[in-house]
């Protein structure tokens, strides 16, 4: 059987399996940046004391394998079963996609939030002022100075943060959530033709280069409404002389 029998054949599988690696990245990315705006606030403007659970948090999911993390949440649930099942959440600990999901969602958020907590502090405080100056309610000044600023400083590495989960979510397939390798390995157990990992690999290349596309559509709408960069910009650009 050559290359492109296997793919005919068991296309249906791999469908299954792209389609539940998204699920998984963009859902754990998505609950990340419900979560992320906060927390990087309370990393970006409180003291020592009250950011310290936050900082202990963040140095475990960015300290450890995912892997463990994932072991951890699934395996580690079976012993507070009886605590579980007390309020009502053995279910959920039980079904490996929602520990697959969890996992990923809470290593995401650490990321995201560091990501995010340098783009704040990226804002020049110039811009703070200048909102304060005409009046801006702190709110205000959030929603319509610092949050646009700072994602658009993070933009790029955010991108990263997520194609990063999107191939961690390889590892679901360890605790039988069946993502691209995992139905990669179940179709390799069958057919012994290592051409289906190719496959497997152009597929992860496919969602990558659509996702970058993508991702580059919002930084382009992003910098419309703020502009360039000035800092990088006056960088590279060359020192304007007199006009003559």
């Amino acid at each position: 059987m050559n290359p492109f029998d296997i793919m005919v054949e068991y296309w249906p599988r791999l469908l299954d399996g792209t389609l539940m690696t998204l699920k998984l990245t963009f859902l754990g990315a998505l609950i990340a940046a419900l979560f992320s705006p906060g927390l990087a606030l309370i990393r970006a403007n409180t003291g020592p004391v009250a950011q310290a659970p936050l900082r202990l948090y963040i140095s475990f999911m960015r300290g450890t394998p995912i892997l463990g993390q994932l072991f951890l949440i699934y395996y580690g649930s079976g012993q507070f079963r009886p605590i579980l099942q007390e309020w009502g959440l053995w279910s959920f600990f039980r079904d490996p996609f929602n520990c697959a999901l969890l996992a990923f969602a809470l290593n995401s958020t650490a990321y995201q939030t560091e990501i995010l907590r340098g783009g704040i502090m990226g804002v020049a405080r110039g811009e703070i002022e200048a909102a304060k100056a005409i009046g801006m309610t702190r709110p205000q000044i959030l929603r319509r100075v610092t949050f646009p600023h700072a994602y658009r400083i993070a933009w790029p590495a955010l991108g990263n943060e997520i194609i990063l989960l999107m191939k961690a979510s390889a590892l679901a397939s360890v605790v039988t959530v069946f993502d691209i390798m995992g139905r990669t390995r179940q179709i390799f157990s069958r057919t012994f033709d290592f051409s289906i990992y190719l496959w497997a690999a152009l597929i992860y290349l496919c969602i990558t280069a659509i996702f970058v596309l993508l991702w580059r559509q919002g930084e382009t709408r992003l910098s419309r409404h703020i502009g360039p960069h000035s800092t990088v910009r006056s960088i590279l650009s060359p020192p304007e002389g007199p006009k003559p």
